[in-house]
């Protein structure tokens, strides 16, 4: 009797201790990420459609720096893009390296020019300018905090002093739980062509994650967004999302997937909304030689409008 007694008490001891573990864990909070990435999941499953014929050349000139060639051939769009791509020296991750700085620029000198650059563990940096037809047309700046449970991020846009006119954006994601996040944001814009010379936005944010799921929401004064992701298999992911206008009084709901088979080197990515909008992509290595194959397909039947594009990837 004593003998049971005792391997009962230390089978009790082993259900106890497993029970502490995993409530400790379920407690552990990590870092929520960025409030621009609430929905990231989501997005990433869209398909990005595109017109007419795309060709982008990939050259690695060192371990640190990449040009590419890009010529695009639509009834939007025609012309050629030469881009850059640098990559610092400075190891945060074995898959972040830092400062990050990116640009293309086209014939007729416009120019996108974008900078990453990762002080700490916790500070980061991003700056974007766009020049067109020789003017500085957009720039902003953003400082992002990363700290144990939490991400604050401070961003400015378009400074403009002598028009005094200005885009103030703050963000705060805060985890609660190992599973739920919180955050909110702020916009603050001021300048002589916004109704009576500023005007302030806030909005709440939320995101809930599960084992092979995701919810994340965003509720303020223009409206609400609400996105799901699934994770049906190692090969298929299915979202959905509804995106609520208050002032237009429109919703718009859209169900999307993507299909991986890893053995074949396909991505299949396909979408359809509440607009009759049918969209897909196609996304196929082609080895061993270093090419991507890509096709896009969109169609409205309602408004008889039809969008077929074809791209190669080199390098």
């Amino acid at each position: 009797m004593g003998a049971i007694a005792s391997r009962y008490r230390v089978h009790n001891a082993g259900l106890i201790s497993t029970d502490i573990k995993n409530v400790e864990a379920e407690k552990k909070r990590e870092n929520p990420g960025t409030l621009d990435e609430l929905h990231k999941k989501t997005k990433d499953v869209m398909p990005v459609n595109f017109e007419g014929g795309k060709l982008m050349v990939n050259k690695g000139i060192s371990n640190h720096f990449q040009m590419s060639h890009t010529l695009t051939m639509s009834s939007t769009q025609n012309g050629y893009k030469l881009g850059a791509t640098y990559i610092g020296t400075k190891q945060i991750s074995p898959t972040e390296a830092f400062p990050v700085v990116l640009g293309d620029v086209d014939p007729s000198g416009n120019v996108n020019f974008n900078l990453i650059h990762q002080f700490t563990n916790e500070i980061r940096i991003k700056g974007a300018a766009q020049v067109q037809e020789c003017k500085l047309t957009a720039t902003q700046g953003t400082l992002e905090y990363k700290g144990p449970d939490y991400t604050l991020a401070v961003a400015i846009g378009k400074p403009d002093l002598s028009e005094k006119s200005a885009v103030f954006v703050g963000h705060y994601l805060q985890s609660v739980t190992r599973r739920l996040a919180v955050g909110a944001e702020l916009v603050y814009q001021s300048g002589a062509r916004v109704m009576g010379g500023e005007i302030a936005i806030t909005s709440a944010a939320a995101r809930y994650t599960m084992d092979d799921s995701e919810i994340s929401a965003t509720l303020g004064a223009a409206g609400f967004h609400v996105c799901y992701f699934k994770q049906a298999s190692e090969q298929l992911q299915v979202v959905a999302e509804m995106d609520t206008s208050f002032r237009g009084m429109e919703s718009v709901g859209t169900i999307g997937y993507q299909v991986t088979i890893p053995k074949a080197e396909l991505v299949f990515r396909g979408m359809v909304d509440s607009n009759w909008n049918i969209g897909a992509v196609l996304e196929k290595k082609l080895q061993p030689l270093p090419f991507t194959f890509a096709l896009s397909g969109m169609a409205n039947q309602a408004k008889q409008q039809f969008k077929f594009g074809c791209g190669l990837i080199i390098g």
